[in-house]
């Protein structure tokens, strides 16, 4: 049945999926924060500084008008970046119902906090409002280029999670769906941090050894900070966790890694950034991990050293060496 849906945040992965939805017969409303942005992009029918090469189909229409776009939708999901999360919360909070219910495919922690985009949502709306989290190993380019993908859809609600699965699903674009929001967010915001360390190492010429040990390695201090959680061990080795991690740490369209190769070519934090152009998620990510990673007692030398690398000025050379002359121990804790 055709719904018509609100998409927030007309970047590569907001784009990317909202031609998924239209894809799937849905009625389309693409918001924008820049008004000269949203203009060219409607005129245009193409995304030109995100994704140049698709133009959009045509049951998507691009506002920078946000009480426009959410006229009578049926459904909402916020693509903004996470920093910009509750902040887009409050701008919804008078649109919102939960007969709409509230969807994000987001992929981060609460700026300053460090907790998990649920809980920002939880405390906003209270809990009546279903949530859900699209989420796992997702190139935009690729969504947009109709290639196969499969995601997790984790809701608070089953039936929640399963509307959102359904909008999505098509013939190229699996959706599982899962009640485990923790693990969810986890696998995909600490794959931004980890990505970044690969990268680095990409950068430094370390070889293909060593980007296997911090994918490994990264998974394990990924499963700690779950298991403190209690997020389900099972999400983070799936789609959303293990399938996040490996896409993002060796694929050449992630940003967090090119940053990180950057970084490891002599690049300071600004000049990547500016060369990537784009947002990377895991430079705030990194410091809400360790603000995170603290607070509950869990040890992350990986992430550790990648937040020391980016905000205290640590040598990324040394950062391998303390990472390799750390004591032996058991590999299974």
């Amino acid at each position: 049945m055709t719904q018509r849906v609100g998409v927030l945040g007309a970047g590569s992965w907001g784009t990317a999926l909202a031609m998924q939805l239209a894809r799937m017969e849905h009625d389309v409303r693409l918001w924008a924060r820049d008004v000269e942005q949203a203009d060219h992009i409607q005129q245009a029918r193409v995304n030109r500084r995100y994704l140049p090469d698709f133009e959009l189909p045509d049951a998507i229409s691009v506002s920078a008008d946000l009480d426009r776009c959410l006229d009578q939708v049926d459904r909402i999901l916020v693509v903004t970046p996470s920093h910009a999360f509750p902040e887009t919360l409050e701008r919804l909070a008078p649109l919102l119902t939960p007969s709409i219910g509230l969807a994000w495919a987001s992929k981060g922690f609460e700026p300053g906090s460090g907790r998990l985009l649920h809980e920002v949502a939880a405390e906003r709306f209270g809990p009546d409002m279903p949530l859900a989290l699209i989420t796992g190993p997702s190139f935009a380019k690729e969504v947009a280029a109709g290639l196969p993908t499969a995601v997790t859809v984790a809701a608070s609600e089953p039936e929640f999670g399963a509307i959102w699965a359904e909008l999505l699903h098509g013939s190229a674009f699996r959706a599982y769906y899962t009640a485990d929001l923790i693990g969810a967010e986890l696998g995909g915001a600490l794959k931004n941090v980890l990505a970044v360390a690969c990268g680095i190492a990409d950068g430094m010429e370390l070889g293909n050894n060593t980007r296997a040990a911090l994918i490994t390695r990264g998974l394990a201090e990924v499963m700690r900070l779950g298991q403190a959680l209690q997020a389900d061990p099972r999400t983070l080795i799936g789609l959303a966790g293990l399938g996040d991690l490996v896409l993002t740490c060796t694929g050449d369209l992630s940003r967090n890694r090119r940053f990180g190769i950057a970084l490891g070519q002599g690049r300071d934090r600004e000049q990547a950034v500016a060369e990537i152009g784009q947002v990377v998620e895991g430079i705030k990510t990194a410091e809400e991990t360790m603000r995170l990673a603290e607070r509950v007692g869990v040890e992350m030398p990986i992430a550790e050293q990648v937040h020391g690398i980016l905000f205290k000025g640590w040598n990324a050379r040394k950062g391998v060496r303390v990472l390799m002359e750390r004591e032996l121990k058991r590999e299974t804790e």
